[in-house]
């Protein structure tokens, strides 16, 4: 039993990962531990009121997913939580379900990604263009920063669908903003902006919030509050078997996988990037198990799906973490702030908080991918990362994700279309005789035609069209050595070749067909159809036999 537990993946994890821990090892991660919860503290405060939910379930959900994820995920470094990212989703679905269809879709994520996990889908993922990542983040952005927007006022808008709805109705309204929360904001990211420049042993978020509590107690400035922090980890506000509307989970099922979805990219993500700065490798299916199992457990203590955070894995892996213990130790600032720090952090303004979200929004774009793209004129890229940041904040995130993946496709389409080429030629007689070969004949009559790239649906056209005149030889010969692919439309476009040549009383061989090509042939009957003795290694030995050597030795291979 022990043999068959010892090779889990968990379990083998766990073992690589502590088999020379020591007291200085735990000296580190305690160390980076503390840091990370300095840094996470203000965070989940602020994405627990983002979420639409309440700054005690953000860190209900800090310290639980610091605790479950990490123990159960596929990597030493990940540190997981509320995120901005997950936060624009869940807002949305708060407005239009409540905070009981938050907690029901986030179970069903959790679901889903455990099931990725055990399925081993979790490469799949990975396969979402960048154009298409970075413009959802910026999306995800401009959703968080409208919603901050109340606060940030300090004033009361009606609720929208939409964030385009909501960005729309400060244009359409006149709104009144408040200069005590507006100040109040205003501290909190300047003091964000100066204070890593003097020093970075405490995050300028905590400082900040500490600055803007501060004045507003001792100005008795009458603004909106984060209001009484339980004591507790187990939330009134909660998640029940009883409390699950059994009649209403098709209605929440494609936000389900909205959560499912950006959990899993944001936490592979995450870990791609934990991995290039520890140099340790992610187990993404057991970091989609981990994350699965946290989401399905939180709700039922009141917290909001989490995933894990690009920001504070960073700030733990250059602290100096090594294991998954600096998570573990993280998760005990954040409760130990919970039952002994509630009351004064029950008095933070709701502005202050915005300050953190607005800043965060800003630095969560992804800048250097953007100029990047920008600066190599890469249409493409820019279209496909507009139209899914576009889509994010007028639709949602299921759609946006599809809505770019189907635009990327297009263009990677378009551009493989586009990469195609057929180029033809006679046959060189003399330099074949140079090289050593002796022909019965000197038929010029036969023709070589050279593909480039992939012979798909896509590119059809370009091939049939190439071939028009192709009746005036006797003989064909196709090399495709730069064919790396071919479906069933290409198969279809070469069949309609061969039996035209044919047709006209003449030839067709094949050369230089690659391995996924030639399997190709063989799938579809088409191998068959032109014969093997018609497929040939080269060009030169197809030449060859079409021209009748004279010695037997020098016949060319089937190839």
């Amino acid at each position: 039993m022990f043999s068959a537990l010892s090779r889990l993946p968990l379990v083998a994890l766990y073992r690589r990962e502590f088999a020379e821990y020591s007291w200085a090892v735990f000296q580190r991660d305690l160390l980076a531990g503390l840091t990370v919860g300095a840094v996470g503290l203000p965070l989940a405060l602020a994405f627990g009121v983002a979420s639409g939910a309440t700054a005690a379930a953000g860190m209900v959900t800090a310290i639980l997913s610091g605790l479950l994820i990490a123990g159960l995920g596929g990597a030493a470094y990940q540190i997981s939580g509320p995120t901005g990212a997950m936060s624009a989703v869940l807002i949305v679905l708060a407005q239009r379900y409540g905070l009981p269809g938050v907690w029901v879709a986030g179970l069903m994520a959790g679901l889903f990604l455990v099931l990725l996990g055990v399925f081993r889908l979790g490469r799949y993922i990975s396969f979402i263009p960048s154009p298409v990542i970075t413009g959802f983040t910026s999306g995800i952005a401009l959703i968080i920063a409208i919603g901050q927007i109340d606060n940030f006022l300090g004033v009361t808008t009606p609720k929208a669908d939409t964030s385009l709805d909501k960005l729309l109705f400060y244009f359409t309204h006149l709104v009144v903003p408040d200069w005590h929360a507006l100040a109040l904001a205003g501290v909190v990211m300047a003091t964000m902006l100066i204070a890593p420049r003097i020093s970075k042993a405490i995050p300028g978020s905590l400082i900040g919030l500490i600055l803007a509590t501060l004045l507003a107690v001792v100005a008795g400035w009458q603004v909106p509050i984060i209001g009484a922090i339980p004591r507790t980890i187990v939330l009134d506000q909660r998640l029940t078997l009883g409390a699950i509307p059994w009649g209403a989970l098709a209605d929440l099922l494609p936000p389900a996988i909205s959560i499912a979805a950006l959990g899993g990219i944001e936490s592979l993500l995450c870990g791609a990037v934990g991995s290039t700065m520890t140099g340790k490798p992610l187990d993404s299916n057991q970091e989609l198990i981990g994350q699965g199992i946290g989401n399905m457990v939180i709700p039922f203590f009141g917290g909001v799906p989490a995933t894990a955070a690009i920001a504070r894995t960073s700030v733990g892996v250059k602290s100096g973490g090594i294991t998954r213990v600096t998570s573990f130790v993280h998760s005990g600032v954040l409760l130990l702030s919970v039952l002994a720090l509630a009351p004064l952090i029950g008095r933070i303004p709701l502005a202050a908080l915005a300050g953190v979200l607005l800043l965060t929004a800003w630095r969560m774009n992804e800048w250097e991918a953007i100029r990047f793209f920008a600066r190599a004129r890469l249409k493409h890229a820019l279209t496909g990362m507009l139209v899914t940041m576009v889509a994010t904040v007028a639709l949602d995130l299921t759609q946006a994700i599809l809505i770019g993946i189907a635009i990327s496709a297009l263009i990677y389409i378009s551009q493989s279309a586009g990469s195609v080429g057929v180029t033809s030629e006679p046959v060189n007689l003399d330099r074949l005789k140079q090289i050593g070969h002796r022909l019965l004949t000197t038929d010029s009559s036969v023709h070589i035609y050279y593909l480039t790239g992939p012979l798909f649906f896509g590119s059809v056209s370009t091939v049939l069209e190439a071939f028009k005149n192709a009746g005036d030889w006797r003989a064909l010969i196709i090399s495709m050595r730069g064919v790396p692919m071919i479906d069933a439309m290409g198969i279809q476009a070469l069949d309609q070749i061969v039996e035209t040549q044919r047709h006209r009383g003449g030839q067709v061989c094949f050369s230089s067909l690659q391995p996924a090509v030639r399997d190709m042939f063989a799938r579809t009957g088409m191998l068959e159809r032109v014969g093997e003795q018609n497929i040939f290694w080269s060009a030169d030995q197809a030449i060859v036999a079409l021209h009748a050597e004279v010695s037997p030795t020098e016949h060319a291979p089937a190839g």
